[in-house]
């Protein structure tokens, strides 16, 4: 069975980290995604993002980019712009992820493409949105978890603010563009129109903050940083000290917190006033909080986790070698391997969407214009002749 987007074509002016997940998870999916590399910069930034990097390409720009075809073009150009518009007439999709007040300059809205091609959709994922006050400002990640609230209730309270480890809005906001352009591809195949998509780094993160908004937005609630990264409300949720770790307990139903209970040996502790509910372990949070602690600090995460599983929900605080050293990791698939010329066998973790009856076959990331000349002929019929005067003056 084929992919299920196999035939589309999208062109990608993007670069870092949220715009060229969101699109290597489409081409995860089937779609021809050409990435459009400026010549004169050496393309996508992160060709250059330390620590593992050769000439014009790193593992961090690898980890993005698979399954893409690289063009080297200078939009800038005239003979670059005409090019790009050749391009979109044979494409179903335009997607960036530049400064909100440049997506219209460089002429990647569908405003100026509507007349290329009628049913080309342009998915924009930009900082801050494309108008407003901000929308020339450069957005990335850290901001948006400032700006958000994140590091606010994020780490230890006797700690500063602290951001997440890994660059979760980039990687929402890149899933929350797939969306929106794969279904404004669905609306133009049944009207032959296409359209805008705009999705925002801010946006995405202020959307994800979900239940603390409401709750605050209509009752005031104040989130706090908590010890054992707590849960604001649900008790006991959080981390656990162990003989030789840390364990995390879920209970978020109250017959696990009964299992709970009857697991460590204190199964009176379940029917007493103070903990029966959720409403009175969150107003005695303290107590039996210290109570489980001294509990926990008696055994390793190993035993703990061999003695709740199937029980209580938990889960072994891993370093990042531990996470993916998990067995049930290579059982989900989701640890790949591609080919390269210089770093030879590259380990690297799948997208997580899994389609039944198909297989996704993973190619390494791109090198810089690797299929410029195969594209501009394939797609555009341009001699090779042709090509080679492009690239003697810089356009490709």
């Amino acid at each position: 069975m084929s992919l299920p987007l196999e035939g589309v074509r999208i062109l990608a002016v993007s670069q870092f980290g949220a715009g060229p997940y969101g699109t290597m998870m489409l081409a995860e999916l089937g779609a021809e995604v050409i990435k459009i590399e400026d010549p004169a910069v050496g393309g996508d930034v992160s060709r250059s993002v330390p620590p593992y990097t050769i000439e014009h390409d790193s593992l961090y720009f690898q980890s993005f980019n698979r399954n893409k075809k690289s063009i080297t073009l200078n939009l800038k150009s005239p003979e670059g712009k005409e090019i790009f518009h050749r391009l979109v007439k044979v494409s179903d999709a335009v997607f960036n992820n530049l400064r909100g007040d440049q997506v219209g300059k460089l002429g990647l809205d569908y405003n100026s493409l509507k007349g290329v091609n009628p049913k080309i959709v342009c998915c924009s994922l930009v900082g801050f949105g494309r108008s407003g006050a901000r929308s020339g400002e450069p957005g990335y990640d850290y901001l948006m978890q400032a700006y958000a609230g994140y590091m606010s209730i994020t780490g230890d309270p006797a700690t500063p603010p602290t951001a997440c480890g890994v660059s979760v809005i980039d990687h929402a906001a890149g899933f929350a563009a797939g969306l929106g352009l794969v279904a404004a591809l669905y609306g133009a195949s049944k009207t032959g129109n296409g359209c805008d998509v705009e999705v925002s780094l801010l946006d995405t993160a202020v959307s994800m903050l979900t239940y603390l908004a409401i709750w605050n937005l209509n009752q005031g609630f104040t989130p706090v940083r908590r010890p054992g990264s707590a849960h604001q409300t649900l008790v006991p949720v959080q981390t656990f000290r162990t003989s030789d770790g840390y364990i995390v307990i879920f209970c978020a139903k109250e017959r696990f917190w009964q299992n709970l209970c009857e697991a460590l040996g204190i199964p009176e502790a379940a029917e007493v006033e103070e903990f029966r509910n959720f409403a009175q372990r969150h107003k005695n949070r303290e107590l039996i909080v210290s109570k489980l602690q001294a509990i926990f600090s008696t055994k390793t995460t190993g035993a703990w986790v061999a003695l709740l599983r199937g029980k209580v929900p938990c889960a072994p605080v891993n370093d990042l070698s531990q996470a993916l050293a998990d067995p049930f990791l290579h059982e989900r698939h989701m640890i790949v391997e591609t080919d390269h010329p210089h770093f030879g066998r590259i380990k690297q973790v799948a997208s997580p969407i899994k389609i039944s009856d198909s297989e996704i076959i993973h190619r390494r990331a791109p090198q810089l214009g690797e299929h410029t000349t195969e594209i501009l002929k394939d797609h555009l019929g341009m001699p090779e002749s042709e090509v080679q005067q492009l690239r003697q003056k810089g356009i490709v």
